[in-house]
This record gives C-alpha cells, sequence and structure tokens, in this order.
C-alpha cells in the first residue's frame, strides 16, 4: 500500500536504511542502535475543506488520511487508525483492549459500537479480596489476573461490516503490519514513558519484550514489534479467526496459563461486541449522540448539560466562581448517580430513561445553592425505583467527504495495561477488570467507586468513562470530540463543547483551555496546576481544590458555519496529529 505524505516516505526512507547497515531486520527493538531522524511534521490544529482526522499519533493520522484518499469511508479510516495505534501508541492504543466508537452516517443514522472487554467466565465477585473480605492492593490492575477479554478485533471487524466502503478487511490492517514489522522513530515523549515503566515490564515481560532495552530509550530510537506484526499479519488474512482462534488465542491462553490468568479459548471464541441505541438527549438547540451503558459517559454527559442548562452560564462568564461552582454542583450529582446506577445493562436494569429524563435531572439540581457548596456526604444517588483508565486511553475523530463522522475512544486502562504482553504475540493486555467495583464504596484506581450495579459477573461488561460523543446543531452535523482521562473524560467533553457553544471559542482555545473536574468522591475539585481561578471566592463556597497536572487530551472536530473542519488535537499531548484536506 502506498503512502503520499511527506514524513511517512521520509520514515521509511531512514528506516530502510537503518534496517540495512545496522543489520537489525531480524531483531527485536531492544538491540536497535540510536539513529538521527528529523521529528515527525506535527500539526495540532488546522481548517480543511472537507475531510478531518485527528489522533493521538501522527503516522495514525496519515494512515486514515491515506485510506480516506484511497476511496474508503470514516469508518475504513476508523479502523485502520485504530489498528495503527496498536504499534504506534502501545500505552494506549490496543488489540489486547477494548472501547466504543459512535458513528453518524452522511444520512443522519446513528450507532453507538460496544466492543468493551468481559470478565473471564471464571470471574467471581470476591476474586480481589482477601480472606477478611479486603480489597488486595494492585491485582487488578497490574498482571495476569487484572485482564478482561479483549474487544478490538471482533469490533473492528463489526464496524466495517456495517458501515464501511472498501470491500476488503485485511486491506486496513495492512499499514500497521507495515509499521510493527518495519518500526518507527519514537518521540521524546514515548521514550520517557517506556524508561519509567522498564522495572515493572521486566517483572511482567521477558526479555524479548520489544519495550525493554538496555541503556534506555531516547527520542529517535525505533521500536520493532516483529510478533506484533506476526499477529496483525494473521488478523489481515483471516479476520476475527486469526485473533480469537488459531495461533494468537493459543498464546494468549498460554500467557494467561504462564501468570495465573483465567481468560480461556472458550472466552475468546465467545467474545461478541455489540450494536447498541446511542444515548440522546438536548442541549438548547444541540442535539448530543453519545455512548449509552456500559459506558457512564452519555449519560452523564447529558445530567451535566441539562443540569446547567437552565443557568445563564455564557453571562458568568468563563471559569468564574459563578460558572465553576454550578458546573460543579451538577456534576457532584452526576457522579453520584453513576456510582449506584450504572454498569452493564445486559446484566443489571439501568435506569436509562430515567437517568436522562430532564425532569429528574432538574429535581435533582433542586437543592442546588448558588452560594454554597453541598457536602458530597449529604448527596446520595437519586431516588430510583428499580429492581435490585491513567488516563491512558486513546481519541480518534474522523469526519469524511460525504459527511460521515465517527467518534472512537479505545483503552488498555492505565500506561501499558496490566503491563503483561502475551509472548510470541507482542500484544499488550488490557487491566479493565479494575474498572468493576471490587467492592462496594471501596475507589477503583481513578477514585470511583461503584455498587451493585458495577459488582463483577462472569462475561459482564466492567462500566467505563469513555465518552466519544458526536454532537448536531439544528440537525446538522456540528462537532464530534472524545478524550482520554480515566474518570475525567466525561468532564472534559462537557467543558470543550460547552467553550464552543456557551463562551463562543474556536475549537483550538476550546481545546487548549484549562479544565477541572468533580466526581462527588473525592470532595474536591482538581484543577489543572496552572489555572488562573478565584481559589479565594470558591474556598469561600466551601470547595476544597486539588491542583493536579492535567485533565484530558480531548481531540476534536468542529463543522464551521460555511462548512469547513476546524480539527483540533490536544497541546497537553506532544504527539498528538491532524490530518485532512
Amino acid at each position: 500500500m502506498k503512502y503520499n505524505s511527506y514524513h511517512f516516505q521520509y520514515l521509511a526512507i531512514f528506516i530502510f536504511g537503518a534496517l540495512f547497515f545496522s543489520n537489525i531486520g531480524c531483531q527485536q527493538s531492544a538491540d536497535v542502535t540510536h539513529i538521527e531522524i528529523k521529528p515527525y511534521a506535527i500539526q495540532q490544529s488546522a481548517v480543511f475543506d472537507s475531510v478531518a482526522v485527528v489522533s493521538a499519533h501522527p503516522l495514525a493520522s496519515e494512515i486514515g488520511k491515506d485510506i480516506l484518499r484511497q476511496g474508503g469511508n470514516a469508518i475504513d479510516a476508523t479502523v485502520a487508525v485504530h489498528f495503527a495505534l496498536a504499534v504506534v501508541c502501545p500505552r494506549a492504543g490496543n488489540i489486547g483492549g477494548g472501547g466504543f466508537m459512535m458513528v453518524r452516517t452522511a444520512e443522519g443514522e446513528s450507532a453507538a459500537l460496544d466492543y468493551r472487554e468481559k470478565a473471564p467466565a471464571a470471574a467471581t465477585t470476591d476474586m480481589y479480596l482477601d480472606s477478611l473480605g479486603n480489597v488486595i492492593a494492585d491485582i487488578s490492575q497490574k498482571g495476569h489476573l487484572a485482564v478482561g477479554v479483549p474487544g478490538t478485533v471482533d469490533g473492528m471487524i463489526k464496524a466495517h461490516a456495517r458501515f464501511g466502503k472498501m470491500k476488503r478487511f485485511g486491506d486496513l490492517v495492512a499499514p500497521a503490519v507495515k509499521l510493527a514489522t518495519e518500526g518507527y522513530q519514537i518521540s521524546k515523549a514515548e521514550a520517557d514513558r517506556l524508561n519509567e515503566y522498564q522495572e515493572v515490564f521486566r517483572k511482567f515481560q521477558n526479555e524479548t519484550s520489544p519495550f525493554l532495552k538496555k541503556g534506555g530509550w531516547k527520542s529517535g530510537d525505533l521500536l520493532i514489534q516483529k510478533n506484533l506484526g506476526k499477529t496483525l499479519q494473521r488478523i489481515e488474512n483471516q479476520g476475527r479467526e486469526g485473533f480469537y482462534r488459531g495461533e494468537t488465542a493459543d498464546l494468549l491462553v498460554k500467557e494467561m496459563e504462564r501468570g495465573g490468568g483465567i481468560i480461556t479459548k472458550e472466552d475468546l471464541v465467545n467474545y461478541s461486541s455489540v450494536w447498541r441505541d446511542p444515548i440522546i438527549g438536548d442541549y438548547k438547540n444541540y442535539r448530543i449522540i453519545s455512548m449509552p451503558p456500559p459506558s457512564s459517559g452519555g449519560i452523564c454527559l447529558l445530567q451535566i448539560l441539562e443540569g446547567v442548562e437552565d443557568y445563564p452560564l455564557a453571562e458568568y462568564g468563563f471559569q468564574s466562581p459563578e460558572s465553576i461552582h454550578l458546573i460543579t454542583e451538577a456534576e457532584r450529582r452526576a457522579y453520584a448517580d453513576r456510582a449506584e446506577h450504572l454498569g452493564d445493562s445486559d446484566y443489571y436494569p439501568v435506569p436509562v430513561e430515567k437517568l436522562s429524563n430532564p425532569d429528574y435531572i432538574r429535581g435533582r439540581m433542586a437543592d442546588y445553592d448558588a452560594k454554597m457548596a453541598t457536602p458530597s456526604d449529604s448527596i446520595l444517588a437519586g431516588n430510583i425505583n428499580i429492581s435490585p483508565e491513567s488516563f491512558e486511553t486513546t481519541h480518534t475523530s474522523i469526519i469524511d467527504a460525504e459527511g460521515n463522522a465517527v467518534s472512537v475512544t479505545t483503552t488498555l486502562n492505565l500506561n501499558y495495561g496490566s503491563k503483561v504482553i502475551v509472548e510470541g504475540a507482542g500484544f499488550l493486555l488490557n487491566d479493565e477488570m479494575d474498572d468493576f467495583s471490587a467492592k462496594p464504596g471501596v475507589p477503583n484506581f481513578f477514585g470511583l467507586v461503584g455498587a451493585e450495579a458495577n459488582k463483577i459477573e462472569p462475561n459482564k461488561r466492567m462500566l467505563s468513562s469513555m465518552t466519544p460523543t458526536i454532537v448536531e446543531k439544528d440537525g446538522k452535523l456540528f462537532m464530534v470530540l472524545g478524550s482520554p482521562g480515566g474518570s475525567t473524560i466525561i468532564t472534559s467533553v462537557f467543558q470543550v463543547f460547552i467553550n464552543v457553544a456557551e463562551y463562543g471559542m474556536s475549537l483550538p482555545e476550546a481545546v487548549a483551555a484549562k479544565r477541572f473536574h468533580h466526581q462527588w468522591l473525592p470532595n474536591t475539585i482538581m484543577t489543572e496546576a496552572d489555572m488562573t481561578i478565584d481559589t479565594v471566592a470558591l474556598k469561600a463556597m466551601g470547595h476544597v481544590i486539588d491542583p493536579k497536572v492535567r485533565i484530558g487530551l480531548v481531540k476534536a472536530i468542529h463543522v464551521l458555519p460555511e462548512g469547513k473542519l476546524s480539527v483540533s488535537g490536544d497541546p497537553r499531548h506532544a504527539d498528538d496529529d491532524v490530518a485532512g484536506w
């Protein structure tokens, strides 16, 4: 498959030279010598006439653009980008994880694809508890027992089968095969991450791992992943059978047995992604289309929007004490409901209609005090009568020339997932089991608590905060957006949308603007460290401020009034890149 971008050709020339002269074509990347290569030509925001792609890596964005040039549509491009990210964004891109995809066709049809991981059939409610009923630290976050059954490959196949335009699915995997086999130059940010995790990699991986390197990684090093390339090639040639059966499945199960994991061949064969009805609601003259359970994103996003809709946010002003206080109180109530009522709707009667009903949400805001914070310990989940993700996730947004739009968020959960790589197959496995509620009221890595709705059960999907979202305005496509960030994903998506819709910012301004977050528990407002806000006024209202390094990494496309596409990656992430024409 031929690539047309300048920097992709440029990279290929240097890779070929490096492979030839250093004779490393048959070796793992841990033995690769450092070479000096010109940095990628990263572009983090632009305005295009008809086609836009934004992802977490420039090579992935260019592959998406190339698929569109070959006649593929937004769904085809998304699939190709997804597999490319499994190579060039190993900390979050994946075939050993899962995610959610929102699709809006040029004709206005919307669909939500759930390819979230599932608990293995041998999973039990108390699998992370000791003999006294206490949660055992780390085992739901690191190692083989933390792994849920991967859903990405099945999801990409189903997305292409329903909406794809290119005839051969394997053509969408081929660019990723090339990247894994021939290697690519890592950035300084990726080198730093790989170096940070060397010790934990050695604990869960053997010396053939492509991520281990004596002397450490440097910007400009080549990361070659031969075994991953072979796995991707099996998917290219055999489709679903190339991952969930045969050699790849054998290697995955063997890895589970090696480390005490519980995923079986039957778990892999029985996995299936699911098309679900999107969560749809209105905010003024905008229509919000987002993910349903087992994502909490769509419901929580609508609850926060509905909670603030009756108040003059624009009049309050961007990040004024009044607006931060109002948004915080809406978030507090939404996350309290999340903890009690949200989970996999295939296993628990999630009250979707009630939770997203405007009257219910207004009722939740009835005790809102414009001058004083509501203590979280006085806020319980709403009374509803029913029967008894590090932040290292990644997002891609794409719009094609026909007007098809895709918003897709995928994850391994924490940085490099469970830290386990499938020996002989070359891909990292997720640690998504930590997104279940190991014990009611006990927080997970992101500080989120849960209850019966999100308890561990065999074959159940764990609750997520991923919020791939598409917005219409007056019936026309307006925005495509999403973010990584664990529990902060929902509030990051909310703020970027509000920054454009209420505060009149351009998309690059909206994405770059500093963010804050509240999730009910802990009872604090998380803020980005260098954020300029009136902390004195907020503290006087009873709020506790907790500075963080960063919140969210939004990747978005805004359809401008004249029809052009403003596309923006997040300046908080050096490798975010946009492409289009």
